[in-house]
């Protein structure tokens, strides 16, 4: 702003200066050319007068100043000159249009201007009484000349011009901006103005502050509504520019990367430079989709990433993560649990099979056929054994609903020692209950199975003439069932492992224990349907303690 009022006020200052130049000069030269000329003719009147009385003998000493003085006769023919000594070497003066004229009519006069247009030449001439002309010339400066002598007057004026243009224009432009810069934003109505010119200003800043407070005010809702998703999402979502650098990231995507909101504005390579990532980001960024699975650690990440497209341009790209550890590690178990239901089924089954051919092809012997009868109904027997407890098993992935009612874990517990009292009797294992009566609501087959399951493994996996205690207590915050024996233990490697499906420490043992494998699955699968906790604590040769965490609700 200072620089155009700057230019406004120099520009009017030059204007002004111009054309106040321009008309004093003229009035000025015409002023002092008609005085001059007046002059010049008072004084060609006197020299004649003077020439008129005294001949010759007037010019005898006298000093024409600034003036020429040229006397010729009718003829032309130079008499006297005051600029030249020698008068006979001039040419003849008839022609020239003053003297002509003066010839012909008494008086003459003409202007001649020089070959530098510097300066001019008036001429006045005077028929004298014998016929001779008098003639009286003298120099003018031109306009030209007149305002080259201006020059150095008018460049002090034009820097006087430009300083008090320069400082008018900072005091104008600092007036002029002031009330502006003391307009209260918040509320433009209520400012004094300093000016009327600007209240339809402040109209529309006040129009424009409402539109600017509505829409920061739905985007900051939106904003909000978008974070309180994205940061609620378990999956994590980032956005990058075209140019890979990172716009958002959900908490899920920071504590993935191990990062915080610092890194907005970066690049994603920054936070993670593996070749996958790199891959992934450049593929979406040519416009292509992409999915990998990286590792983290332990854990295993499906990232997918598309390009965000604007008139086929790609201006960025958005990128999701989903934690699949949990996934693919059940595909896994579920791809063992196949595998080994096939072959324990099949197992049996060909068992079965080769008992009835060879009774069926008349190779046993009479007194055989009760053994290989046997076998065959121990099979089967330990066939459908098997089919039960997948389906249990698969009852309680799928979520079936099994109702629930109170149930009472010490009297449960007594009735398992009654259904084991012959498989302990043939080992001399003593079965025992200690502890509380605890109810709990729960589904009474699953907690019976699980009871069953651990007190039959306490039994099967025992030594001769161990012990299996079942305790039962209800605590203040939970009801604990325990389940000890002093049978041979569980190796430290194998602990973390007993609870899955079709897991056997000593699998020679287990075929000749008659077990499935799925016992302690069901056990685990049974604890968590009913939000109980499972730890285990064994010692190779000296026992197995499995306690149940029930919390109370």
């Amino acid at each position: 702003m200072t620089g155009r009022i700057f230019r406004s006020i120099f520009l009017v200052a030059c204007i002004v200066l111009v054309v106040c130049f321009a008309v004093i000069m003229g009035f000025m030269y015409r002023y002092f050319a008609s005085t001059q000329k007046e002059a010049l003719i008072t004084e060609t009147a006197l020299a004649a007068s003077g020439v008129e009385h005294s001949g010759m003998e007037y010019f005898d000493g006298l000093d024409g100043g600034k003036h020429r003085i040229t006397w010729v006769d009718s003829s032309g023919r130079v008499l006297y000159d005051n600029e030249v000594s020698d008068v006979s070497s001039m040419e003849n003066h008839a022609d020239r249009e003053e003297i002509a004229e003066a010839l012909a009519t008494g008086v003459g006069e003409s202007e001649r201007t020089s070959e530098t247009l510097s300066e001019r030449t008036i001429y006045y001439a005077k028929r004298l009484s014998d016929g001779s002309v008098l003639r009286l010339s003298v120099n003018r400066y031109t306009i030209v000349a007149l305002v080259l002598g201006m020059l150095q007057p008018l460049a002090i004026i034009l820097a006087l011009a430009i300083a008090i243009s320069a400082f008018a224009a900072s005091r104008a432009s600092k007036r002029i901006v002031r009330p502006f810069n003391n307009i209260d934003l918040d509320h433009p109505l209520e400012n004094d103005s300093a000016y009327k010119e600007m209240a339809p200003f402040l109209t529309r800043l006040e129009a424009q502050r409402r539109r600017i407070a509505a829409q920061s005010e739905e985007l900051n809702r939106k904003c909000e509504e978008f974070a309180a998703i994205t940061d609620n999402m378990s999956e994590c979502l980032i956005l990058l520019t075209s140019d890979g650098t990172i716009v958002a990231m959900n908490k899920a995507s920071m504590q993935l990367f191990g990062t915080d909101s610092g890194c907005i504005g970066n690049d994603i390579l920054t936070l993670d430079r593996r070749s996958e990532l790199r891959e992934l980001v450049g593929s979406a960024l040519e416009g292509k989709h992409c999915e990998m699975i990286i590792d983290f650690g332990t854990s295993k990440y499906q990232f997918s990433a598309d390009p965000v497209l604007h008139d086929t341009v790609t201006d960025g790209v958005c990128i999701l993560a989903f934690d699949v550890t949990a996934r693919l590690l059940a595909e896994t178990q579920r791809r063992e649990f196949s595998a080994n239901v096939s072959h324990e089924i099949k197992t049996p089954l060909q068992s079965i099979i080769g008992s009835a051919e060879l009774i069926e092809n008349g190779l046993v012997q009479e007194e055989d056929m009760p053994r290989f009868i046997g076998h065959i109904r121990s099979e089967a027997s330990r066939l459908v054994m098997l089919i039960g407890d997948v389906i249990r098993l698969s009852q309680i992935d799928e979520g079936v609903y099994m109702e629930k009612e109170p149930v009472d874990l010490r009297e449960l517990a007594e009735e398992t020692v009654m259904s084991l009292t012959h498989s302990a009797d043939a080992k001399h294992i003593s079965l025992s209950v200690d502890g509380d009566a605890a109810v709990i609501t729960g589904v009474r087959r699953l907690l019976q199975e699980m009871l069953f399951n651990l007190c039959d493994n306490a039994v099967k996996y025992n030594v001769e003439g161990g012990n299996v205690l079942i305790d039962i207590r209800d605590g203040t915050d939970a009801i604990l069932l325990t389940v000890k024996d002093t049978g041979i233990g569980i190796p430290l490697e194998a602990q973390g492992r007993v609870f899955e499906r079709f897991y056997r420490v000593d699998k020679s043992h287990s075929k000749d224990t008659g077990g499935t494998g799925l016992g302690l699955s069901i056990v685990k699968h049974a604890a968590l349907y009913h939000g109980a906790e499972i730890s285990l604590d064994s010692t190779v040769g000296v026992g197995t303690t499995i306690t149940v965490r029930f919390k109370k609700q």
